[in-house]
């Protein structure tokens, strides 16, 4: 691989950028100020723009400073976890899985999606929780092995990628003991009067609940509105309103939250998607969670 730029001048870049400034970055490096200052020069003319002007005593990024930074920030870091990732891989034949957590997907079907893959001998699992367009990002860039998801991959000719089904859930209500009894007359209209939580527009079961409403002419009184499903929970068992889970986790919902069941949201699933990318060899574990997966 060729590149029209030095690495080692990159690096003086970057830390006189977290440095906030030549001089304390030549301390910080132990080099002559002026040297610090060439190899920058040297590196903005490769790139063709400047990447720091002067700020008081010390400097800040231009725009086009900031996007260096940012790339930058990533080799190093990587650079910086290196050491690291050499000396687990010799301690230990570890098997390693990196999956992708949708931050709408409930967390307690997590746990039970992964069952298939948690009694590994040596399992290393690295779980990384985001939105789903950035980890179908990761996913392609091989950063990931695979994502879970509550919806499948959308088609995209750039990016090779499957969607297998791992299951579905009917979604019931939820609330603690007091908002239960408070609801449970004239269930489900009762959601109109009662508080509730519902997911954001980001997840897949969010438009399925509104059909659920506009199909009984409920206009829920919606109280809270959350991205992550575990937040969700949290503050439905605080007593903040009602609110939707997949009956699949019903066991340590009760187990794990002070809550308990008010009734069906009939007609409402949830689905949960493995994705990955096609590829000849697909990684042992992954193959295993879609083996498991019902048919």
């Amino acid at each position: 691989m060729s590149t029209s730029f030095s690495y080692k001048h990159l690096y003086y870049f970057w830390v006189v950028a977290k440095e906030g400034g030549i001089s304390r970055a030549a301390i910080k490096l132990d080099m002559a100020v002026q040297t610090v200052s060439a190899q920058v020069r040297e590196l903005e003319r490769s790139l063709g723009y400047a990447l720091l002007k002067p700020a008081g005593r010390g400097v800040m990024l231009t725009d086009a400073g900031i996007a260096a930074m940012k790339q930058a920030d990533q080799i190093f870091r990587l650079g910086e976890d290196l050491p690291a990732v050499v000396r687990d891989a010799m301690s230990s034949p570890a098997v390693r899985l990196a999956v992708g957590i949708s931050d709408g997907l409930p967390k307690l079907v997590v746990r039970r999606l992964m069952q298939p893959v948690i009694a590994e001998p040596n399992l290393r699992l690295l779980c990384h929780e985001g939105e789903f367009d950035d980890l179908l990002g990761d996913l392609a860039l091989h950063r990931l092995d695979v994502v879970m998801s509550d919806r499948p991959a959308p088609s995209n000719p750039n990016i090779k990628l499957y969607s297998h089904r791992l299951g579905s859930s009917a979604i019931a209500w939820y609330g603690t003991p007091e908002k239960v009894a408070a609801a449970k007359k004239d269930f489900p209209n009762s959601l109109a009067n009662v508080p509730v939580l519902l997911p954001t527009a980001h997840t897949a079961v969010r438009a399925r609940l509104d059909h659920w409403f506009d199909e009984r002419g409920i206009k829920p009184r919606i109280v809270g509105e959350f991205e992550d499903s575990a937040l969700l929970k949290t503050f439905g068992a605080s007593g903040m309103g009602i609110f939707p889970a997949a009956e699949w986790a019903h066991e340590d919902l009760l187990a794990h939250y002070a809550v308990q069941r008010l009734g069906p949201c009939e007609g409402v699933s949830e689905h949960f998607f493995a994705i990955g990318t096609e590829k000849k060899v697909l990684h042992p574990l992954v193959q295993r969670l879609l083996q498991a997966a019902p048919p």
